[in-house]
């Protein structure tokens, strides 16, 4: 009987995680997206290439882009180096406050502009002068404030674990500070900035809430791909218009593939000793606060304009502007979002956790395929899977659904989670599993029991990243979303167009704080997890007569890897 039951067990095992996996990446990726390239076969769906539209829209995005790129990796740059090259106080902090705008939807940014900026702008009426926010100098203000913030993150993680023993030497034999930034810090930030630098001019053209609020007339790809579908229901033009959206994103997906390929230069955590300098932390005190007052200028005319009575005529503070909100079913789709974004934070966490261990342990093709398929995930703009989305799936009894909405943010913000997992994994012993293979422990008690243990900070940090991110979507979502299941973020726009700014300001305030409070409820949880009493750092407890006789095992392998862990945090 047991040796029968054997090929169930396995099949139960990896080979059922196998199945799993590839049957869900087969249904939500792989054939939305052959959907959508097949699609261009239909006629007419070429010839939006060739109208005068397509060719203004494509112009105008590039030079957006190129120039919202330029500011926020060399904005970003600075900071990161402000933050790691000098005496600067309260790092972390300043750290948090920089990354704040990403806990706004895009369409917030380009609205909370207007509210400052606009014609009858705080800041405008504040000063007494008069400029124009729309066009390409909005879209590019609103693009530094929606991709600094990851644009800072790539660069300032890249500065926190540089190996700095090199600059040690360095001093030691006289190099001037300039000569060191020239041939150490520069050739070494080279692959960082370039992977900074596509994703962020990814990140800028495929966006489309921050053009349709301050764009004007300078229409963008993302724009026109938006009122084709919504506006004309033109979804020929639809999907040329998102085929041409995909290309930037696969070359700054290859682009950081080949240099993530190359290594990373960074192979161990020496501190750099900054010397003392008041001019030069003066100037990144100053870099700091202004770009802090730009980054949050917007949450502050949020709070403002979402209680008065009527922005700008009268400023008079009220409250009732949250019953207003509610009558038109603000409390609805908020909880439609925290559906979304719990349901989403526990599937994605669990599936890219279970993708990243089969690809990271799974031998021959499958694995290298499986790691393909996830790490392509982020070539995809949410404005282009959206669409993917709509076409491939209507008719279907998912279509129409929340479950089609938790789906299209699962995939959309899959990768990063799963890189996250991946690279927790590999640094993990791989062959405590053929240890405990040899001593009789199943493959699900080796998961449960050490692998789950071990990268479950990892696992909370990801939670995290789903749950923000599907808070503040509106790309991914738009073409899906009915009034039954719309996630809070879409009401911003809605509200705009009923010229109920107050309500959206509002609803922008009420997703920052929802995000905010989540990333407060993750760090605790995450806190209490590291302080939780660890049976790998001390002698395992001695297992009760009703347990398993291989926990005793369980518990030595786990120290044991505890212990390599340990080693290598120090060491990496």
């Amino acid at each position: 009987m047991a040796n029968s039951n054997k090929p169930v067990a396995r099949l139960s095992g990896m080979s059922a995680a196998r199945i799993l996996l590839a049957v869900f990446f087969a249904v939500a990726v792989i054939a939305p997206v052959v959907a959508l390239l097949l699609h261009l076969a239909s006629p007419g769906a070429l010839e939006v290439f060739s109208t005068p539209a397509f060719a203004t829209s494509l112009g105008n995005s590039v030079v957006s882009s190129l120039l919202g790129t330029a500011l926020s990796v060399a904005l970003a740059l600075a900071a990161a180096l402000t933050l790691t090259r000098t005496n600067v106080p309260l790092r972390n902090a300043w750290a948090i406050v920089l990354t704040l705008p990403m806990l706004i939807p895009s369409i917030a940014h380009g609205m909370g502009l207007v509210y400052l900026f606009g014609s009858n702008g705080i800041v405008t009426n504040f000063l007494g002068t008069s400029w124009n926010i729309y066009g390409l100098q909005g879209i590019v203000m609103g693009a530094l404030l929606y991709s600094f913030p990851p644009a800072f993150l790539m660069l300032y993680d890249a500065l926190r674990y540089e190996n700095c023993q090199v600059y040690d030497a360095a001093d030691i034999m006289g190099i001037p500070k300039a000569s060191q930034f020239a041939r150490i810090t520069l050739p070494y930030l080279a692959r960082p900035l370039v992977s900074t630098v596509f994703a962020t001019f990814t990140l800028i053209i495929t966006d489309y809430g921050v053009p349709i609020m301050v764009g004007g007339k300078y229409s963008t790809l993302s724009v026109l791909m938006y009122q084709e579908v919504i506006g004309r229901l033109n979804f020929d033009s639809g999907v040329a218009i998102g085929v041409a959206l995909i290309l930037p994103a696969i070359v700054a997906f290859v682009v950081d593939l080949l240099t993530n390929a190359q290594g990373n230069l960074a192979f161990s955590v020496h501190p750099k000793r900054v010397g003392k300098s008041a001019g030069r932390d003066a100037a990144g005190w100053v870099l700091l606060v202004a770009l802090a007052l730009f980054l949050v200028s917007p949450l502050a005319a949020f709070s403002v304009v979402a209680f008065v009575v009527k922005y700008p005529i009268t400023m008079a503070p009220t409250l009732a502007n949250i019953d207003r909100a509610l009558v038109f079913g603000m409390d609805e789709y908020w909880l439609n979002s925290i559906v979304i974004a719990i349901t989403v934070s526990v599937l994605g966490a669990a599936v890219s956790w279970l993708a990243a261990y089969v690809s990271a342990r799974a031998q021959g093709g499958f694995g290298r395929a499986l790691h393909l398929v996830c790490i392509t995930t982020m070539a995809i703009p949410g404005i282009v899977l959206g669409l993917a989305y709509m076409m491939f799936f209507k008719g279907t009894p998912l279509y129409g659904t929340i479950g089609i909405l938790i789906m299209v943010n699962l995939v959309h913000f899959f990768a990063s989670p799963y890189l996250m997992a991946y690279n927790a994994l590999n640094k993990l012993n791989a062959s405590l599993e053929a240890v405990g293979q040899t001593l009789g422990i199943p493959r699900r008690r080796m998961i449960l029991d050490v692998f789950v243990p071990q990268t479950s900070g990892t696992i909370i940090e990801m939670a995290s990243y789903f749950f923000v991110n599907c808070m503040v979507t509106i790309s991914a979502v738009a073409f899906l979303a009915n009034v039954s299941h719309m996630p809070l973020a879409l009401l911003i726009s809605d509200f705009d167009t009923q010229m109920l700014v107050e309500c959206a300001a509002l609803v922008s305030m009420v997703i920052f704080v929802t995000n905010v409070a989540a990333k407060v409820v993750f760090a605790a949880v995450k806190r209490g997890d590291h302080r939780r009493p660890s049976p790998f750092s001390r002698s395992p407890r001695r297992p009760p007569p009703s347990a398993h006789p291989k926990d005793a095992s369980i518990g030595l392998l786990a120290r044991i890897l505890d212990e390599r862990t340990n080693m290598l945090r120090l060491y990496s």
